[in-house]
């Protein structure tokens, strides 16, 4: 993927690039996020037959070729003008699922009739019912799952794009929402213009109450994402929401949070399978894939090697990286003596 990072870094625009790869304040948890998969060792097994070693998995209750979904990532189309269409046909054709951002820039409703598997990705807005009325159209669209993200009640400092004075260009827009340009207009002072334009529309009361409103308002599963606390874990098991998505946003809200992997191996436990749990921040191999198996996940999210694929080659490259991952996945299950993801999650770690 370092290869496919650095390919990506020489055709995207520089503010675009950093947009993509930054992370917030210092982006200490940025870098944490890498340093703990680099720190987690695997106990392999021997002696079993690993003549067929098995990628598939169950994610929220349906099949999946592997064990992973896209990351919700904003705005594809700043890197390729097919944006998440192109991803959306690459992860059909991977057999994994897409889920896509409130920020897409593409309309949900394109991106389900490619016909793969889509969860959406929802920001709780300052209107409430406006909020319910954007779930509600996921789901009439065909998505599978609803995922809030929960820990953005503004958007971090990322003195990228502060320093880049970064906005999107006229022709991105956050299509699922009624932006009214407002993200395209350059501030006359050192800011983010996305920054600015997120802070307006998303709510800083987001409370377990609307949680609980919209776990009523819904038939889809429900998953949480931006849970680090065994507390906050705890309460979403307690409240009946199907998964969580143990993340810290790809260090790019709270600079000095705990890296995902960490908090990982703490929920995990504490949990004992009372909530399916997905890892996400910092996977960048199939190797890192088997560490969050092995540490209780039932699978794991991919943001940025997707927008790295994107970027270079558009559908062939987001299709590229899914199969380094399944190569890789498949290598590592062998190796570890693991004939399928089920026997990887009995693996011993060392951290």
């Amino acid at each position: 993927m370092t290869d496919l990072e650095h390919a990506a870094a020489a055709v995207l625009p520089p503010d675009v690039r950093d947009f993509v790869a930054g992370g917030s304040g210092d982006e200490l948890t940025l870098a944490a996020n890498r340093a703990a998969f680099d720190r987690t060792f695997l106990v392999p097994r021997v002696l079993r037959d690993v003549s067929r070693c098995a990628t598939d998995a169950t994610l929220l209750g349906r099949p999946a070729a592997l064990p992973l979904a896209v990351a919700p990532v904003a705005y594809h189309r700043l890197v390729n003008e097919d944006g998440e269409l192109a991803t959306a046909r690459a992860a059909k054709a991977a057999g994994v699922p897409f889920a896509v951002s409130t920020l897409s820039s593409v309309p949900v409703e394109e991106i389900t009739a490619v016909g793969g598997a889509v969860w959406f990705q929802l920001y709780w807005l300052r209107d409430g019912a406006r909020t319910l009325e954007l779930a509600r159209r996921a789901e009439d669209a065909g998505c599978e799952a609803l995922m809030l993200t929960v820990d953005v009640p503004w958007m971090g400092r990322r003195l990228r794009d502060i320093r880049n004075r970064f906005t999107l260009p006229a022709e991105v827009r956050a299509a699922n929402l009624d932006a009214g340009g407002t993200a395209h207009i350059r501030p006359s002072s050192g800011a983010s213009a996305v920054a600015a334009h997120t802070s307006e529309a998303f709510s800083p009361a987001l409370t377990w109450a609307m949680v609980d409103r919209l776990r009523e308002h819904t038939r889809l599963p429900l998953v949480l994402k931006g849970v680090l606390a065994r507390e906050d874990a705890l309460r979403a098991a307690e409240s009946g929401v199907d998964a969580l998505v143990v993340s810290n946003h790809g260090g790019r809200q709270l600079d000095g949070a705990v890296p995902s992997l960490d908090a990982l191996a703490e929920l995990a436990p504490a949990l004992g399978g009372r909530c399916e749990l997905l890892l996400d921040g910092g996977v960048r191999s199939g190797t890192d894939i088997l560490r969050a198996l092995a540490l209780g996940a039932a699978g794991v999210l991919v943001g940025r090697p997707v927008i790295w694929g994107l970027a270079v080659a558009g559908e062939a490259g987001v299709r590229r990286v899914f199969e380094l991952l399944t190569a890789e996945l498949r290598s590592a299950l062998g190796l570890a003596g693991c004939a399928d993801v089920t026997e990887a999650r009995s693996l011993r770690t060392v951290r």
